[in-house]
């Protein structure tokens, strides 16, 4: 069974340099999955959510490419709230957990790398239908 001890921080590589500094990604080599598809949230209003929702079979790689924000992930038994506020450290987030990104900063980009195409069939978004499937 799928726990959120399942999830983990993985700090990326950081080449730093005088002009700035670049953090490369490479699929199965810094996230622990390949790499099937790619976006990003932006222009979150102040005070709203995202995500609120479980996956089946993706795996989630959540990174705070510009700002701050936190990720509420759930097994169904315990809860954590993870902060990511470094762009070269980013969430990966197993199928069969729930998670809520919450308290953007102003300006906040959250880069997501996942491990499957877009598939609504994927999704469970309804909290109790969550629950009954982690019984």
């Amino acid at each position: 069974m799928i726990s959120i001890y399942d999830c983990s921080v993985i700090e990326l590589p950081k080449i730093s340099n005088r002009a700035g500094n670049i953090t490369p990604v490479h699929s199965g080599v810094n996230v622990p999955f390949d790499i099937k598809r790619v976006f990003y949230l932006y222009d979150i209003p102040a005070g709203e959510s995202r995500g609120a929702h479980a996956h089946k079979k993706c795996h989630q790689f959540l990174v705070a490419a510009s700002g701050s924000f936190e990720v509420m992930i759930e097994d169904g038994v315990n809860k954590k709230v993870v902060q990511l506020n470094r762009p070269f450290y980013g969430l990966h987030i197993p199928p069969g957990i729930w998670a809520c990104e919450l308290n953007f900063s102003s300006g906040a980009i959250c880069l997501v790398l996942t491990s499957e195409k877009f598939d609504k069939e994927d999704y469970i978004r309804d909290y109790n239908e969550f629950l009954n499937s982690k019984k």
